[in-house]
């Protein structure tokens, strides 16, 4: 829903090691936090046979890679509903532990501005989550 059919898994690959990259960032990459991106990556994939592979191609971008600037580019050129959906989709990420630790909340903090997400936005998404995760 959030590519279109003629986008290539390449996009698809980059969000899903941004999500991964907000999972790892606590070093405590749970089976939650993997689901929650399978969802996200399901609910944004036009080709759902292939979302393993892709999740396996994401970890390895992710894990070869030191700057969240690649992963962001495809989020930036989205539309604000679903660029939403994905600041949502991070803040369960981080919060599927009821907790959210001091790198995290720079990541997020990182990412609003990369995104140009305002900050009352930002915040406004992550009590959202923070309650229903409570």
């Amino acid at each position: 829903m959030f590519l279109k059919k003629n986008n290539d898994d390449d996009n698809l690959i980059k969000i899903g090691a941004l999500l991964i990259h907000a999972a790892k960032i606590d070093e405590n990459y749970t089976s939650e936090e993997e689901k929650i991106i399978k969802e996200a990556l399901l609910k944004i994939s036009s080709n759902k046979k292939n979302i393993d592979e892709i999740l396996v191609k994401a970890k390895k971008i992710e894990e070869n890679s030191n700057q969240i600037l690649d992963f962001t580019r495809e989020v930036k050129n989205m539309n604000i509903k679903s660029k939403m959906e994905i600041i949502e989709t991070l803040w369960q990420i981080i919060y599927s532990n009821k907790d959210a630790d001091m790198y995290e909340t720079n990541l997020m903090r990182r990412l609003g501005g990369l995104l140009y997400i305002d900050n009352k936005i930002m915040g406004d998404i992550k009590e959202k989550i923070k309650k229903k995760n409570s």
